[in-house]
């Protein structure tokens, strides 16, 4: 876009990249402020609340179409107060009017359009509309008018709507659900949706579109651990086996897109979400840990590797998401034809990575290839080892096209998430880069994204740390957290995860009705304060800071952890119980508190090998209900026997590395034989 004949409006002065891409509409756009408000009270006006996100496809398109379109603006300017908000910078303020949506249209999506009073109540709402009306959707410029017609002529009756509406949404968030106590039953009721709706072809379970959803993919690994059921497993690797081949993955520079709008798996929605690596990364690492196939590996490592080339800051924060266009169109930047292919490679090169990759002449996306493996025999990654090397020149290569779109903005939640990722990466491939990226990455929002009084701010970019955090950012960062201490038995990660994790109690803890609210009793209070506990693109806040919880209280011995999380649970009881299928990560900790758990504890020489050997057998096997412990001697130790009282008495027999495994805080009888250990973790559920 050319700027230099255009005057910018309010939001040349923010950080969101979705808002600067908006600074020079002519439309007269303010970022969500008391400002804005107060104009639409003194002109009388109500106001245009327009909410996305810096790489969504759809924005740039009613962008393009009506934003930057002077007709749109002026009768946006003259009729109303226009508001433009960040999706991920807010999401209280996108949960509260994206309920609204569905409630009202039986959908949601972004862009998503809001037209409210001056006092922020809602009285319409949709997604995306077209400038003019066509094939029976609205256009923007018809649906202004007939509100400005009402504003003026009916305002009594659209008031009283927005006061309704605002009326129910409150009572919605603050509804009185009975407390309900979960059974294994909803686990099983959980598993039979799932294989009921498994796509036996390809994987995954929708036909199409097919979004990842990673934690559901957890929930039923977790279940074949506990029960047994082959079934869990195969839909698991089948899933995982068909987004790698599919287009959905990035063959050429690594990375998974956000989601695929065929069965297939191979036309992606191109845009890459940094959320959607870290968990994507976690699922195959635990499929690794679970199957030792080599290929699910190589899938987490590919990630990583992308993931540390394109989406890391300088001082070590992980960036948001990289858009699905370029140079006005999408997908463009990651599209073939064999001609490209042979003109790097020369003519028999070129036809071998054109094979392997599903590059033909006819194309398989609007005349052009999206690299895929979907056609593959054999494993996954099989026959890599002759392609690599011509791969890296066809990557070499694209690195010199018009790169996407990148949000370089840093968000706590997410780059919890991937603090995670590469935390569990570093132990369960023993690779030490990752443990580095995921301790750089604690280090940075410890740093930049804490408030001197300790609180935690929810994003940074160019020096600005803003927006008091939201309960997701303290809970994935306390996962983060406690995936760090699991992997490196620093003490000082496990202190910082306690810490945080009270934090967040004091913030967002409902004492009366148990679970989270979404934002904290400090932050700007709007219309409704909702609690979020379903598992959509991203596990919810309270699902993840229940497993926090329950993990938190078995590695410290602290008892009103686990009552916490029994009241967080039976607080959502109702609704899990009701579709189990939407609340897969909070299952994992429903999981978690229903069946036996272990506590191991090393207490060893960190340095010595048979204290390396033990904890390296603990890396490789998948424990999802474990936590473990080094007991190391020093001032380590002192530390530690602070936030761990009960591993006092745990000492080393005959000097040797020794094993305590207990189970729900009673110890068996202590282990100094790795294969022993070894055949003992095997057989933990």
């Amino acid at each position: 876009m050319d700027t230099q004949k255009k005057i910018p409006n309010r939001l040349f002065n923010e950080k969101s990249p979705y808002l600067l891409q908006h600074a020079y509409n002519p439309v007269n756009w303010y970022p969500w402020s008391q400002e804005a408000f107060e104009k639409a009270k003194q002109e009388d006006k109500p106001v245009f609340l327009s909410i996305g996100y810096s790489t969504c496809h759809w924005c740039h398109v009613m962008e393009r179409e009506s934003f930057e379109d002077q007709e749109a603006a002026d009768m946006l300017n003259r009729y109303f107060v226009s508001v433009k908000v960040d999706r991920e910078e807010r999401p209280d303020i996108d949960h509260i009017y994206m309920t609204f949506c569905q409630s009202l249209t039986g959908h949601g999506g972004w862009p998503l359009t809001i037209i409210m009073t001056p006092e922020q109540k809602p009285f319409f709402a949709g997604t995306y509309f077209p400038k003019y009306s066509r094939m029976g959707i609205p256009g923007l410029l018809d649906i202004l008018e007939k509100v400005k017609t009402a504003w003026e002529n009916n305002r009594e009756t659209l008031m009283q709507s927005g006061e309704q509406i605002a009326e129910n949404l409150s009572r919605h968030f603050k509804e009185d659900r009975e407390h309900t106590a979960l059974t294994k039953d909803v686990f099983h009721k959980a598993f039979d949706w799932l294989e009921h709706s498994f796509e036996p072809d390809y994987g995954g379970f929708s036909p199409a579109p097919k979004f990842p959803t990673p934690h559901q993919l957890s929930f039923l690994l977790r279940y074949w651990k506990v029960t047994g059921q082959e079934k869990a497993l195969a839909m698991v690797e089948k899933t995982l086996d068909g987004m790698y081949r599919g287009g959905i993955f990035d063959h050429i520079g690594f990375g998974f897109s956000r989601y695929s709008t065929d069965k297939r798996w191979l036309v992606p929605h191109f845009e890459k979400m940094l959320y959607d690596n870290a968990l994507l990364a976690i699922v195959y690492l635990e499929a690794y840990q679970v199957t030792q196939k080599k290929a699910y590996a190589d899938v987490a490592d590919k990630i990583f590797t992308y993931v540390l080339r394109d989406m890391v800051s300088p001082d070590g924060g992980f960036y948001s998401a990289e858009d699905a266009d370029s140079e006005g169109e999408e997908g463009k930047f990651y599209l073939w034809t064999p001609t490209e292919i042979k003109d790097i490679l020369g003519e028999e090169d070129g036809e071998k990575l054109c094979e392997y990759y599903g590059i033909t002449e006819k194309g398989n996306f609007e005349g052009r290839n999206i690299p895929n493996r979907i056609r593959a025999n054999g494993e996954a990654t099989h026959g890599e080892e002759t392609i690599a090397p011509l791969r890296d020149r066809v990557f070499a290569e694209r690195e010199k096209r018009v790169h996407p779109y990148k949000d370089d903005k840093i968000l706590t939640s997410w780059n919890g998430l991937m603090i995670a990722a590469m935390a569990i990466g570093g132990r369960v491939l023993a690779n030490e880069s990752y443990t580095q990226a995921a301790e750089k990455a604690v280090k940075f929002v410890l740093d930049k994204l804490v408030r001197k009084d300790g609180r935690l701010f929810a994003r940074y970019r160019e020096g600005e740390a803003a927006y008091p955090a939201y309960a997701e950012d303290y809970a994935f960062l306390v996962w983060g957290l406690i995936e760090l201490y699991q992997t490196t038995y620093q003490p000082a990660y496990l202190r910082q995860a306690i810490r945080m994790n009270q934090e967040m109690l004091k913030y967002f803890w409902d004492e009366d009705k148990g679970g989270l609210f979404m934002y904290g009793q400090d932050s700007e209070q709007l219309i409704a304060r909702p609690k979020e506990a379903y598992d959509g693109a991203l596990p919810s806040g309270n699902s993840v800071a229940a497993v926090n919880f329950l993990r938190l209280a078995r590695l410290t011995g602290n008892r009103e952890l686990e009552q916490l999380a029994d009241q967080q649970i039976k607080a959502f009881g109702s609704l899990i119980q009701q579709t189990p299928v939407g609340h897969t990560y909070f299952l994992t900790a429903v999981m978690f508190a229903l069946y036996p758990t272990k506590e191991i504890v090393i207490t060893g020489e960190r340095k010595r090998t048979d204290t390396k050997e033990m904890i390296e057998v603990i890396h490789n096997t998948f424990l999802p209900h474990a936590v473990s412990i080094l007991n190391a001697a020093g001032e380590e130790q002192a530390i530690l026997t602070e936030m761990i009282p009960f591993i006092q008495e745990q000492k080393s027999i005959e000097d040797k590395a020794t094993a305590y495994v207990c189970e729900n805080f009673s110890c068996q009888a202590p282990i100094i034989d790795k294969e022993e250990f070894r055949k003992l973790m095997t057989y933990i559920h």
